[in-house]
Order: structure tokens, then sequence, then C-alpha cells
């Protein structure tokens, strides 16, 4: 017989893939209770901690987002952690399904002598302290005159931006007044963006790349023999084709660009890091190994050269981090699953399930195939479990400080309140004060 109750669905994690899952559930099944809890009091994940600070346009996602909580379709729970306050198996017992959308929030290593020096940090943790996440608020980086950003996509660039821009340049952005603080102090002169492969292999977007050239103090500089005789040779898809075709123009024009900035935005591409160089126990240089390319992958060549640098930061990729009782596939950094479903009524999204790629768009595609799968699990489950009710009396038990969408409204008016020279919020970054405030 089957059960009047209604199903009930919980997503572990408040970024755009869980919310765009989350959504497409709502819609199709509006009489489904969605629960999305978070281990943060704030919701949103890598639009509010991961998106620049300066690409205020990407972060208006959230107004979407936020009329699914507003509406009821869905309710948000944050301050809850899976593992701390209530556990994956009670998860899989509450609800119908439960869709892990936890990202890929650790920086992979590098893997070289030198990477635990003081001045080395990964992008992650880099992006957090100018986001003003709580993991990452207080990291107080170590700024000096050169800073290497190993990379070549879009969160290298983003990083090497920021560091790049005038305080001026940031009228608008949401950049950590901590943040603003310790970049305009430091006596930054060279950054470099550097990469195994060619300027044709990066995974640059170009309005992304075509921002470097239209910076205050800094100035692009590439040498001009790296682009000499390289052409977009035709590929399968023909946006990537266009893709290759825009940033190699985007670079053949930063070779005339004005020079005469007290910033350098070095682009160094066929260099693979070997060693980082240290004295005192603090990085004071990185030797890298000039590469050539062999049927589009990166060979060493034997020769080496060595960049004055104080400050390394590494953009070369994420993991997810492990939950208990979710598999976790180590060897690729993602949750194990089979084209999201992980166990039956359990399902991964996002970067958790195919590794850090796309961008908030392509998340949309994704997590709406594996919804989708979702709909097809529910049209087989028969009801019964207790999903919100059931979870809100074990948090009780377990005295859970939770924060709902009222209590980060709260927040988010707060940080708008504490917002000055043309920002549009100055974030919290500590979650005892962020709880504090959503209980006022």
């Amino acid at each position: 017989m089957t059960d009047t109750t209604p199903l009930a669905v919980c997503v572990v994690g408040s970024g755009p893939s869980g919310l765009y899952a989350a959504d497409h559930i709502a819609r199709k099944r509006p009489d489904c209770r969605i629960d999305v809890i978070d281990r943060l009091p704030t919701p949103f994940g890598l639009v509010r901690a991961g998106v620049a600070p300066d690409h205020q346009g990407t972060k208006n996602i959230v107004r979407q987002f936020e009329r699914g909580f507003a509406k009821g379709s869905q309710r948000f729970l944050g301050n809850i952690s899976v593992g701390k306050d209530v556990s994956a198996a009670e998860l899989a017992d509450l609800y119908d399904a439960v869709i892990y959308a936890t990202g890929a929030p650790l920086d992979r290593p590098l893997g070289i002598p030198g990477q635990d020096l003081a001045g080395v940090y990964g992008s992650a943790a880099f992006v957090g302290w100018y986001n003003g996440h709580p993991d990452h608020a207080t990291l107080a980086p170590r700024l000096g005159r050169g800073i290497a950003v190993i990379g070549n996509g879009n969160v290298a660039l983003d990083v090497a931006r920021i560091l790049a821009k005038t305080r001026a340049e940031m009228t608008g952005a949401d950049l950590c007044a901590h943040a603003q603080d310790a970049i305009e102090a430091a006596p930054i002169t060279d950054l470099y963006i550097i990469g195994r492969r060619g300027p044709l292999e990066a995974s640059f977007t170009p309005p992304e790349l075509g921002e470097l050239g239209h910076l205050n103090r800094a100035c692009p500089v590439i040498d001009p023999t790296v682009l000499a005789g390289v052409t977009a040779e035709a590929v399968a898809d023909p946006k990537d084709q266009k893709v290759k075709e825009k940033n190699l123009e985007i670079l053949t024009g930063f070779v005339t660009a004005d020079q005469d900035k007290p910033v350098r935005v070095h682009l160094l591409f066929c260099a693979a890091p070997k060693e980082i160089l240290g004295v005192d126990g603090a990085v004071s240089g990185l030797r890298l190994e000039r590469t050539r390319l062999v049927n589009g992958q990166a060979e060493p060549t034997g020769e080496t050269f060595d960049l004055a640098v104080e400050t390394i930061i590494s953009a070369i990729g994420y993991r997810s981090a492990t939950i208990d009782g979710v598999p976790l596939d180590d060897r690729r950094g993602i949750i194990a699953n089979t084209d999201g479903s992980v166990a039956p009524g359990i399902f991964t999204v996002g970067w958790a399930k195919r590794g850090p790629s796309g961008v908030i768009p392509s998340n949309r595609s994704d997590s709406i195939a594996v919804a989708d799968q979702v709909l097809a699990w529910l049209d087989t489950c028969s009801g019964g479990k207790t999903g919100p009710d059931g979870l809100d009396a074990l948090l009780a038990t377990r005295a859970a400080a939770r924060v709902d969408f009222d209590g980060w409204q709260k927040i988010n008016a707060a940080e708008q309140a504490r917002a000055s020279d043309g920002k549009p919020r100055e974030k919290l970054t500590s979650i005892p004060e962020m709880l504090a405030v959503a209980a006022g």
C-alpha cells in the first residue's frame, strides 16, 4: 500500500549544482518536500566564495536560487554538517533520495620539492581568503614582489587579476577588506601565470583573458617567440575552435601592449614547475623546466630556469572531501558514481560528480540530467519517510545551531549594512559571528 506522506529529498550542499537540481525537482514534483543543507551558515557555495569578487554579474544567479527558498519550494538549513550533526546513513533513512552537491573544496598538491614552504598556497585557500570563506579568511598570505600563479585556467587569471588591480578598480566588488588592505600594501611588481603546455592548450575563456589588457597599474607580458608559427588548428567542436582563435588573437595583441606600468603580468607557456626554492623555511624562488609539445602533451626538455618569487599560488585543480558513509573515488578525487548515481536513492551532482570542470551554466545541464534520474527514482518510491520532520527531531536532540533562510537574510542584511566604498557587501567571515547575527 502506498503511503500518503509526500516524498522527501535532501540536497547536501547549497552551491549552484545542488540548487539547480533542487529547483528542477521542485518544478516537476511540487508535492515533494526538499531540504537543502550546508555546513556553512550561508548558502550559494562557490557563487559566494569562489566567483571572483569583481565579477558581480556572475553572482546575480543567486536571485533565482533565493526565489526557491523564499516561496517555500525548498528549505535551507545552514550550519549543518554531514558527519557531525547528522550522518549519511541517517539522511538515507530520513529521505527518499539524497543528492550530494558538495563540490571539490580541496586543493590538489603540486607534488614537488618545497611545496610545504611558507608562501605556498593552493588557489582554493587563496580565493577563499580574499572572498571571506570562514575556512580561509585568516590565511594572511605572504605576498612578495614576485608572485607565481601555477595553472592555465580561469582561476589562475582571476587570482592574478585580483592581485594586479588597484583599490579604485575594485569599486563595486565584494573583495573582503582584509584582502584589499593586504594587496594594497604588498610590494608586487611581477606576476607570473604559468602553464605546462602551449597557449592553445590553455583553458582560459576569452573575456577573462582579455581583462588582463585593461588594468590600470598592470600590463600583460608575453614572449612573442612563444606565438611564432602557432595557429588554431581545426578541432571537432566549433565552439572550442572559436575560443582558441580568440585567445590567440588576444595573446597576440598583448605582444604590443603598453609596458610602461609598475606591475607586469607575465604569461609563461611550456614551463613545468620542478622545485620550489627556499631560504629560512620560506619561498625564495621557483625552478621551472621548459617543455615541448608532442601531440598536444607537454614533454620535458631538461632545460631549467628560475624565477625570483616569494609567493606561489597553485591553481592546478581540486578534489572532493571525504564524507563518512559516502564512497570516494580517491584516484579521481570525486564521489564514486556512475553518471550521478552513487547507490539506490543516493546521487551526486556538479564537481563532486565529475571533477572541477565547467562554469556555472554548464553545471545547470549536468544537474538537471541527474535530477531527472532522481525524479525517475522517486516514481518507484512508496513514501512514508519522515524527511524534514525527522531531520528536525534528530537535530533537536543534538542541539545543532542551524540557520534557516530567515537567518541567512539577517546575515545578508548585516553584510550589506557593513559595506562601504561602493561595495555591495562586507562579508562576515567567522561562523560564530554569523550565528549571532542569524539568531538576532
